[in-house]
């Protein structure tokens, strides 16, 4: 681990009930709500704050240093990303349970303690998050996600349906053995998709990823990576915000999807993308839709399609559901129709 600096917490717990992990990269107008509403937290509930700051450029770490000496440092000399920085704070943490937080959310009063007690109560380890809402208008964002056929994230707002496909990375729980079990977040993905390959991973291993019904955190969404929001009721996203997902999604549907109509499934995607980047790169006029999203995304498979079988092969291994259970939590309707048809085309930038 290359470290310029480990800035030890005072008084550090030794045997805390949960590890609350927070990746920064120049979040230092971030912090502040973040650490103060974990901090806050209602009950006597034994915790450690650990801080991974991925090379920021700004003040976050004299922040850290001079405001929150109970928070565990670990400064990174090189900005690794978002999956290896968390894999590094889990690796650090001695908590029964883990919980993974965007230093752009913030948790309600509540959200340990009932994210805890649905954890005691469940009748096996599996990942759990809490309802989010969006920072500003305070409006429900979703109850964790359904999966449509090709792996896009779909908000789910049903209060009555608890268990789903997957929770994103801004909040997310799970004992730290389970987390050990999966194999973390995997670094070779880089970053957009982590969370849904480790909840796809769980579901495999018939392992429950299931949202509270009460409590939340509150999520600046976008702030963190760019784009991924309705403003003026249109879709916004970037250009490497979107490479990474169409890539990390596709990989995502070869490795865990349980059925060998994965192929068909994938042919299918793929004349998708291609159709849909020339359709887009002329709506736009502008050929870098093609050129840094969709002939990315085709060339990426090709030329890792042996390492994803590869992967595929290993996780199919450890498969313990059934193709029904593992489809529960999924929805036909591709989530890009239903976007396309309430925004329109995406801006990109």
């Amino acid at each position: 681990m290359d470290m310029v600096e480990r800035h030890q917490a005072l008084n550090r717990p030794e045997h805390p009930v949960c590890s609350i992990c927070i990746a920064n990269y120049n979040g230092a107008k971030l912090l502040d709500d973040c650490l103060i509403s974990v901090l806050s937290q209602q009950g006597d509930i034994c915790i450690e704050v650990i801080v991974h700051d991925d090379a920021s450029t700004d003040d976050s770490v004299a922040l850290l240093c001079e405001r929150y000496p109970q928070v565990e440092l670990l400064a990174s000399s090189e900005n690794v990303g978002f999956c290896i920085s968390n894999n590094r704070m889990v690796a650090h943490a001695r908590g029964e349970f883990v919980l993974l937080l965007n230093n752009d959310a913030a948790l309600y009063p509540d959200a340990l303690r009932t994210l805890l007690e649905a954890a005691r109560l469940s009748s096996s380890p599996g990942i759990l998050s809490l309802p989010q809402y969006d920072w500003g208008t305070g409006v429900l964002v979703d109850r964790g996600c359904l999966l449509d056929p090709f792996y896009n994230p779909v908000p789910n707002l049903d209060p009555g349906r608890r268990n789903v496909a997957m929770v994103i990375g801004a909040c997310l729980f799970l004992p730290r053995t389970l987390w050990i079990e999966l194999g973390g977040l995997p670094e070779w993905m880089g970053s957009i998709a982590e969370d849904m390959h480790l909840c796809c991973l769980a579901r495999l291993r018939d392992l429950s990823v299931m949202v509270t019904a009460k409590s939340g955190y509150r999520h600046r969404q976008g702030s963190s990576f760019g784009g991924n929001r309705v403003d003026s009721g249109r879709l916004h996203t970037t250009f490497r915000r979107r490479r990474l997902s169409e890539q990390n999604k596709t990989a995502v549907m070869i490795i865990c999807s349980p059925t060998g109509a994965v192929w068909l499934l994938l042919a299918v995607h793929v004349i998708e993308l291609v159709l849909e980047g020339a359709v887009l790169s002329l709506l736009r006029w502008d050929r870098r839709v093609w050129s840094q999203v969709y002939w990315p995304t085709v060339s990426y498979v090709a030329r890792n399609f042996g390492q994803l079988r590869k992967r595929r092969r290993e996780a199919q291994l450890e498969r313990r559901t059934s193709l029904h259970r593992y489809m529960q939590p999924m929805v036909l309707l591709p989530r890009k129709l239903s976007l396309l048809f309430r925004y329109g085309a995406p801006t990109l930038k």
